[in-house]
């Protein structure tokens, strides 16, 4: 084997393959020689007690690992848990920017039991050089900052110290006026391994650290601009804050309007990061809208502007930042990965570049997507087969769904990927519908057996993978709930399951952005589709015995709970047909299964509502349940936002907590049913009016059958 020696602190962690002798994934090594064949050869450091100084490595292949400066493995070797090493560098925006800290830069870290800003004081080296080949570890010492007062006066306690891992976010553009300075001395031991400072931070930027006239001078401008920038501000408009400290907050607006007490108008504000002194969303005691803990701010506009991030003072986009930061290479493990757990889904998936990311046209099939595999199994055998069945769809589906799963952000390019997979064109440009990319996936793609089977009229079944509501507008209320939709089409067009299905998408009576039937729809959060089940048993709507008839004509009765299916005994029958309002009606004998008795309680066929995909010119967007709580609930968009133009640029998707749609549903349904949409919160009341299609899985059977399995 010729080896060739490489220039020397040449490092690299491996991201990826099985656990060779030496080198495992996660591991950060100093490539020594390469091979012709491609394996590097290097000297591996473990992190920890022993991160200074290397073992003897062993071989690696270039393509599972990614390379690293010295600074960068530097900063990766002080964090001692392998996969928030890996978890970081997926994060390369993130990344970077902690690369390149310096003196006084505004970050946020993971504080005690919680999210703080704070200030970069110093660079610290951990660790003894013994030998030429040790390697300092690099950690940050941060002095917290409370979002609208000084800096703690406690200077006598020694600053915490955080590793890359802990630093949540940089925020950019910052320049503290504040004066603060680098202290001098040396630093005392942590766990026991030798600690020093170093002087000055090497490769990074110096920041001004006075406040100087100019600066005072463009401060006074910047708040003369505040009032004309604020006029075109809006709820989703994302805005900059300034303390009285001078520290600058960002996020969106999720509110404006007057609070209780107050005069003027105000922006109720979601942070990028927990602040000490903020909410959730209300304010008075009263709620404005819903955001994770601590991030809630509420100011009068006029202290609002333009997040400058994004526009320059003129009020224009700026043209920085308008390309796609480089994504690390993923492990494509083959090892399943199971939806995200309720206790794990919001430090994964909520805020800004997560979910599925948008590209030309993709947002109903990244709704599609992420509803049905973010935190449910039902489909998850789809990409589970056998790999000599295997189609490169599937595939290019798991790396997907693993990805998501894994790390909260599938990149456009991977979707674009599959896109191009699905055997048309148009997938890859056009604006499509969700029934339209299921059909078309489900059916011709991965050939699977259609997920419904349905039977008409006493006939044979026939297969479907979406049900679609056809009914009268007359047959039912003004604001009809699912329940009352799916039984009232079924029953008119003498329609039933003929068998319980571990997956029911129902599309609601609408066509795309033009038509829809209904101004609003209430949510069931179940669906007990026990009396739309062929050849099953039913129990009588008025006494509970076993039914024997059923009438479609007592669907709409004012007088026997309008819009529930009625089916009855025979006794039952009669005494409710004989009324005069009645005596019209045709009831239509049931098939009884021989082996019930008439008296033997009959079991509840139940369906839980899962994901929820609704529509709005033209954008499709989608509300996700993510654990068995009433208020685990999610609110996903692919292209929230966009950075960049029309030509130059990318989509940032976004995902944000709805609890209070777990609110809304948690009502008695006579509430729910008075209930004025108009009056509810924001994400409530678009679900509400946007409703497209509704997703349903049976708890009991959450897998559907492909067609190379038996039944």
């Amino acid at each position: 084997m010729e080896l060739r020696t490489v220039v020397k602190d040449k490092f690299f962690i491996v991201i990826r393959g099985k656990s060779r002798k030496g080198f495992s994934r996660g591991c950060i090594g100093r490539v020594e020689a390469e091979t012709q064949r491609g394996e590097l050869m290097g000297l591996l450091y473990c992190g920890g007690s022993n991160a200074g100084s290397p073992k003897s490595g062993g071989m690696v292949r270039r393509e599972d690992t990614y390379p690293l400066t010295r600074h960068q493995a530097q900063l990766l070797l002080f964090i001692s848990s392998i996969s928030k090493r890996l978890e970081l560098l997926c994060n390369p925006q993130l990344f970077a920017a902690i690369c390149e800290l310096s003196q006084d830069d505004l970050v946020v870290v993971k504080y005690k039991k919680g999210h703080l800003p704070g200030l970069v004081k110093n660079l610290m080296k951990i660790g003894r050089k013994e030998n030429k080949d040790d390697l300092h570890m690099l950690g940050f010492e941060v002095e917290p900052v409370d979002y609208g007062s000084n800096l703690s006066s406690k200077k006598a306690a020694p600053l915490p110290l955080f590793s890359a891992a802990d630093i949540l976010q940089v925020v950019p553009s910052y320049s503290n006026p504040l004066g603060l300075h680098l202290k001098d001395g040396q630093c005392g031991s942590l766990n026991e391994k030798a600690v020093t400072r170093i002087n000055s931070m090497p490769t990074m930027r110096s920041r001004p650290r006075q406040l100087s006239e100019n600066h005072r001078e463009q401060t006074v401008i910047r708040t003369q601009s505040l009032s004309t920038s604020h006029m075109t501000l809006e709820v989703g408009s994302m805005v900059e804050v300034v303390s009285n400290s001078g520290i600058t907050v960002y996020g969106v607006i999720r509110w404006l309007g007057t609070p209780g007490g107050k005069t003027g108008e105000w922006a109720g504000i979601e942070l990028e990061y927990d602040v000490n002194g903020c909410s959730d969303g209300k304010y008075g005691g009263q709620r404005y809208f819903t955001c994770k803990g601590a991030r809630a701010l509420f100011v009068p506009v006029m202290k609002c502007s333009p997040d400058s991030r994004f526009f320059s003072s003129t009020g224009k986009e700026t043209s920085k930042s308008t390309e796609m930061p480089p994504v690390p290479p993923f492990e494509e493990s083959e090892d399943y990965a199971p939806p995200i757990s309720e206790s794990e889904a919001l430090s994964l998936l909520v805020g800004r570049m997560k979910g599925i990311q948008g590209h030309i046209n993709s947002c109903y099939l990244d709704t599609t997507l992420f509803s049905l595999f973010s935190s449910s199994v039902t489909l998850d055998n789809i990409y589970q087969k056998p790999a000599d069945t295997e189609q490169p769809v599937t595939c290019t589906l798991r790396k997907i769904v693993n990805r998501l799963r894994r790390h909260g952000f599938v990149p456009a390019e991977s979707v674009m990927n599959f896109r191009k997979q699905l055997g048309c064109d148009t997938f890859q440009t056009d604006e499509k519908d969700p029934e339209e990319f299921i059909s078309v996936f489900f059916q011709k793609v991965l050939c699977m057996e259609p997920l419904l089977k349905l039977r008409s009229r006493g006939e044979r079944s026939e297969g479907a993978y979406t049900f679609q509501i056809f009914l009268e507008k007359e047959q039912i209320g003004q604001i009809p709930s699912v329940q009352q939709l799916l039984d009232t089409s079924c029953l008119s067009g003498d329609l039933k399951f003929e068998e319980m299905p571990s997956l029911l998408m129902v599309h609601m009576p609408r066509f795309g952005n033009k038509y829809k039937m209904f101004s609003h729809i209430i949510p069931s959060t179940e669906l007990d589709i026990t009396d739309l089940l062929y050849n099953s048993p039913r129990e009588c709507f008025i006494c509970g015995h076993l039914a024997e008839h059923e009438c479609v004509q007592c669907l709409p009765d004012h007088k026997l709970q309008p819009g529930r299916v009625k089916q009855y005994c025979t006794t039952c029958n009669t005494q409710v047909h004989t009324h005069p309002s009645r005596q019209g009606h045709s009831p239509k004998a049931l098939t009884v299964p021989d082996d019930v008795a008439s008296h033997s309680s009959v079991p509840r066929h139940m369906m839980k509502l899962f994901a929820v995909l609704c529509i709005r010119t033209s954008h499709y967007v989608s509300f996700i349940k993510y654990g068995p709580d009433p208020h685990s609930w999610l609110f996903f968009d692919s292209m929230a936002d966009r950075c960049g133009d029309d030509q130059q640029g990318y989509n940032i998707p976004e995902i944000r907590v709805c609890p209070e749609l777990g609110d809304f549903l948690s009502q008695p349904e006579e509430q729910l049913a008075r209930a004025d949409p108009t009056q509810t919160p924001e994400l409530v009341c678009r679900l509400l009016c946007d409703s497209y299609m509704f997703l349903y899985q049976n708890p009991a059977n959450s897998l559907s059958k492909p067609n190379h399995q038996e039944p």
